[in-house]
């Protein structure tokens, strides 16, 4: 059943790298939004007079904590409608109009085999969701590897907080790369080396996706060369 829309106000905007934002939002009317880490909501933006033209459906970057309160974390999109007015015009204070919560991409059950997080950009949204949920729930798992793949160290987002996630929480591994960057410490060039290079016995796993098309792409091609089925390859489409 599709959820009603709904108004929602902000309560706290974050610049978190040079181009990208965290934005809190309050949705008053309910006194708890419930939703499956991996899911997403749709904004209806005052931008068009065609209601499809108006929408834009982000990754909910927080976990299901009780409360009526979201965090989405959006990049800037150079003469994009939707981002240019989210970033030029919305204010702490402002009202969003927005449905959810949306769509499929969610974990796995029973989270028997090991887990490859793999994203680029705000693609890491709705894995900390299904990360951070997991760590406070204490569900348990299988070892779950999350790829992050950005340009520079500038465009990192989270890293403090996957960081510390991957010394406290067992069974978690944090793997950066910077595709236009060395520095130490980090991958160098795209996540699809990481990867390949852990599954090498073809051990059992799921494999979600969650980036720009160019990169779901190529994964997709490179796991299938791996010798994994197609069943075991979720995906989530940015742009």
């Amino acid at each position: 059943m599709l959820e009603p829309w709904r108004t929602g106000r902000v309560t706290r905007i974050q610049q978190e790298t040079p181009n990208t934002r965290r934005y809190w939002i309050e949705i008053p009317e309910l006194n708890r939004f419930d939703f499956k880490p991996g899911q997403f909501v749709t904004l209806d933006l005052p931008i068009h007079e065609q209601k499809n033209k108006r929408w834009r459906s982000y990754s909910i970057a927080s976990w299901p904590d009780g409360t009526n309160v979201i965090e989405l974390v959006i990049v800037y999109l150079e003469g994009g409608l939707g981002t240019t007015y989210l970033f030029n015009e919305v204010k702490v204070g402002s009202e969003l109009t927005l449905r959810g919560p949306q769509g499929v991409f969610t974990l796995p059950d029973p989270l028997e085999k090991d887990l490859f997080l793999v994203c680029t950009g705000t693609g890491i949204a709705p894995f900390r969701s299904m990360v951070q949920y997991l760590k406070l729930n204490e569900l348990p798992h299988g070892h779950i590897h999350l790829l992050f793949g950005c340009r520079k160290c500038e465009d990192l987002l989270y890293y403090e907080e996957m960081t510390a996630l991957s010394e406290s929480m067992e069974g978690f591994h944090y793997h950066p790369a910077l595709s236009r960057e060395n520095k130490e410490g980090f991958h160098s060039g795209y996540v699809h080396h990481i990867y390949e290079s852990i599954c090498t016995e073809k051990k059992e796993a799921h494999f979600f996706l969650c980036g720009w098309k160019q990169m779901i792409d190529e994964a997709k091609q490179r796991i299938a060369g791996l010798g994994y089925d197609k069943k075991s390859v979720h995906q989530e489409l940015y742009g």
